[in-house]
């Protein structure tokens, strides 16, 4: 018999051929070396540590949010998207590209030539596809609902996606930051939206959408809302935004529907994220959330009913 299989020796609960005279000081079973872990008094067990991991709530932000451990991780993950596809669009012709057709933000299809060099006005889907040289393109009002998404991840100019790629990468991080990981994808896609609806809203309907910076003026508007709420430099922000929507207004080719949308849709969205009440915080954060993607689904369809 060796000394450690002699009654009334303590072994490790986990290795039993082990002397063990630790004890876990949660549980107080014995643990050998190999098992310990120093806590704020003693040692624990590997089984109450992981417990003890599975009970303790995550830390969040002020608003709710899970804390992210890496806060620009969201916003990398949007700027390598709108990159994958403006190379995508690219390397397929640019502005002729067939692919900018199907995810550019049309309100009504159109038949467009088949070099992108313009389109046949009042040619329906049948002679479109009768003639050579052209190309149907689908728009929101024929059932193409995915361009209300896929426009506000498509660029073709390097200065269109390099000023909108820049702007979330200095908004976006601060945002997540302070909302959240989910919150504050929630935040940009739903601006990315509101800036489409208005578009296939108001917009004209012939016409082509394309670009980021409907999310980008919603990240804009929810660092208002924040500024606010946090009584920060607010007539900073209100010079920043003024100079931002006389760009919009004044330079032709910008659709300022699109930023007058998102901006709109950021602000709401951002309302609602920050000035939940804290009793019931999740609850009416959600509830605002859908109301917000409501609006925006209402409209469309208002809208694709008048087109139709």
């Amino acid at each position: 018999m060796t000394e450690t299989d002699a009654p009334g020796v303590p072994v490790c609960y986990r290795h039993p051929g082990r002397e063990s005279h630790i004890r876990c000081q949660r549980c107080e079973r014995p643990i050998c070396p190999e098992c310990m872990t120093p806590a704020a008094v003693g040692f624990q067990c590997p089984e109450c540590l992981a417990q003890g991991r599975r009970s303790q709530r995550s830390p969040r932000t002020a608003y709710g949010g899970l804390i992210p451990s890496n806060a620009m991780g969201t916003s990398i993950a949007l700027i390598a998207i709108n990159v994958a596809v403006w190379l995508a669009i690219n390397a397929t012709g640019g502005q002729s590209s067939r692919l900018l057709g199907w995810l550019a933000l049309s309100p009504r299809g159109r038949c467009d030539a088949a070099d992108g060099g313009g389109y046949f006005p009042g040619a329906g889907h049948r002679l479109c596809d009768l003639a050579a040289n052209a190309r149907w393109v689908p728009g929101v009002s024929d059932g193409a609902v995915w361009q209300l998404l896929t426009s506000t991840f498509t660029q073709v100019t390097v200065a269109h996606i390099f000023f909108n790629v820049l702007n979330l990468f200095i908004l976006g991080p601060q945002l997540e930051r302070v909302l959240g990981r989910a919150r504050f994808l929630a935040l940009y896609v739903l601006s990315g939206l509101a800036g489409s609806a208005m578009v296939y809203a108001i917009g004209p309907a012939d016409g082509s959408t394309i670009g980021a910076s409907g999310a980008v003026f919603g990240l804009m508007g929810a660092f208002l809302v924040l500024a606010i709420r946090s009584r920060l430099d607010v007539p900073g922000m209100l010079v920043w935004l003024a100079i931002s929507f006389a760009y919009s207004f004044a330079m032709p080719g910008i659709s300022w529907q699109a930023h007058l949308g998102g901006f709109l849709g950021g602000s709401a969205t951002a309302a609602v994220l920050l000035l939940a009440p804290r009793a019931r915080r999740t609850a009416v954060q959600a509830g605002g959330l859908a109301t917000v993607l409501a609006i925006v689904v209402v409209t469309v369809v208002v809208r694709t009913l008048q087109l139709a």
